[in-house]
């Protein structure tokens, strides 16, 4: 944990953007994996940790804002607890390393909650995202489970997105631990993508290595020589020569900060000149954007600026033709990189998207676009001084997509449909970095992990 004064610190700005009621921020409880007794890893919710910073479950926070005091809510351990996991803090004592000096049983919520309502006082609370958080919201205030979403408490999303927004110097500490790991990671990841290796050896690798140096990965892995589908957390493929394999993978360290990292490699080791023309056209694209960021640049406008890199190599190349301006202005791109360029992270790796993304990435200023591709850039808006965020654009070939936007006769004075049948077998590549907005430009976070051609066939070049 952080010092007790970081967390006192914050939940009283959390004071200044809720004026009055009280905060309700339930921890998570365990959750059964295949029988009540056999749990998943626990984790604990990261609000409760922003503000009480104690991973353990079955607990409660309460901010009393009327009153200015905090509460935890939770049970000392029994014998047989002890038995089990062995002599635990008291609830005082752990309360006490978040700056809390009102501890109770986590029984007492309920009562607390009741007293509140009666006496009219608002209890503001966030949209939950587990079953168990619906229904105990539900018990203790008396909203039916279908409409307990829809009475989250926006001036608490909006106070909460507000500081958990802009990273201190802690959390960028942290940020960076989890970039380091990442570094092991990924640099594991294309020294093992040789022929004949079947992913789920790498993708388990590279989740042992977050393990050994921190905790879980903050995601589950991404690892695929099908790189044209975004998300593939399908591992079974054998490694071939000839393919790219797409690894985006991050970790998560003991404190619950997140790194998120990708990186495309040649299997084998050697880039060849087709996967080289595209994967420096990403690279580009990667860099320019990175370079762009500073305060109050909107991040709209970082990912217009990539998607323009990107029509202009794959002009280069002939895979694209026509004005670069009006090819991304009409979507003709998103062919190519049909998805935003990145999104904000922190102790959730898409950071407070549980709030409401369009809270998270857009405001009254910049609203999200309707248009296919750019619909699905999750951070909009402008940048300031202490956002962590990503930048991850890629050039994908996707045969269902390439095939319905022939069919439609779509874009065709932007694409070169002939040339781009020839890559149908070619997969993607992304490219992603964490980024650090600083007070008069960035600062890529973390030990620089390979990303240019000669650093990436360098690293490959001693396999394991």
């Amino acid at each position: 944990m952080f010092d007790a004064s970081v967390y006192t610190d914050r939940r009283n700005r959390l004071r200044n953007e809720v004026k009055s009621g009280i905060i309700l921020l339930p921890g998570n409880p365990e959750a059964a994996y295949n029988y009540p007794a056999n749990t998943y890893h626990f984790r604990q919710d990261s609000n409760f940790l922003y503000f009480f910073g104690l991973a353990h479950p079955d607990l409660a926070g309460v901010i009393d804002i009327d009153n200015n005091k905090d509460y935890i809510f939770g049970n000392d351990v029994d014998l047989d607890d002890i038995i089990w996991m062995g002599p635990q803090p008291l609830m005082a004592d752990r309360a006490a390393k978040a700056g809390v000096t009102n501890t109770a049983p986590y029984k007492d919520l309920f009562d607390f909650v009741q007293e509140a309502k009666s006496k009219g006082r608002k209890v503001h609370f966030v949209p939950p995202y587990r079953g168990e958080t619906y229904m105990l919201l539900e018990e203790l205030t008396g909203i039916p489970f279908k409409d307990v979403k829809q009475n989250a408490s926006l001036e608490l999303i909006r106070g909460i997105i507000k500081l958990r927004s802009i990273k201190d110097k802690y959390e960028i500490a942290e940020i960076e631990k989890a970039v380091g790991i990442a570094y092991e990671m990924h640099t594991t990841a294309m020294r093992m993508a040789m022929p004949g290796r079947v992913e789920r050896e790498i993708s388990g690798r590279m989740e042992g290595i977050s393990l050994a140096l921190g905790n879980p990965v903050s995601f589950p892995i991404i690892l695929s020589i099908h790189g044209e589908t975004l998300h593939n957390h399908y591992h079974g493929n054998t490694l071939v020569e000839g393919r790219m394999m797409v690894a985006d993978a991050g970790a998560e360290t003991e404190m619950h900060y997140a790194s998120d990292i990708t990186r495309t490699m040649p299997v084998g080791g050697k880039f060849n000149q087709r996967q080289k023309d595209i994967y420096e056209i990403v690279l580009e694209a990667n860099m320019k954007s990175i370079e762009a960021t500073k305060p109050g640049i909107p991040n709209r406008d970082l990912h217009m600026l990539a998607a323009r890199v990107i029509v202009d190599g794959l002009k280069n190349i002939g895979l694209m033709k026509g004005n670069t301006e009006d090819a991304v202005r009409e979507g003709a791109h998103a062919m190519f990189f049909p998805h935003g360029l990145g999104h904000m992270m922190g102790l959730d790796v898409h950071d407070l998207e549980g709030l409401g993304e369009n809270y998270v990435g857009y405001d009254e200023e910049i609203k999200r676009s309707t248009q296919f591709g750019t619909a699905f850039l999750r951070l909009g808006k402008r940048h300031q001084p202490g956002y962590v965020f990503t930048i991850e654009p890629g050039i994908y070939f996707i045969p269902a997509l390439i095939d319905q936007w022939r069919s439609e006769n779509k874009f065709m004075d932007f694409i070169n449909y002939e040339k781009v049948e020839r890559f149908k077998d070619f997969g993607g590549i992304r490219i992603e970095d964490d980024i650090l907005v600083t007070d008069t430009g960035y600062r890529v976070l973390g030990k620089p992990i390979p990303k240019t051609v000669a650093e990436v066939e360098a690293v490959m070049s001693d396999p394991l």
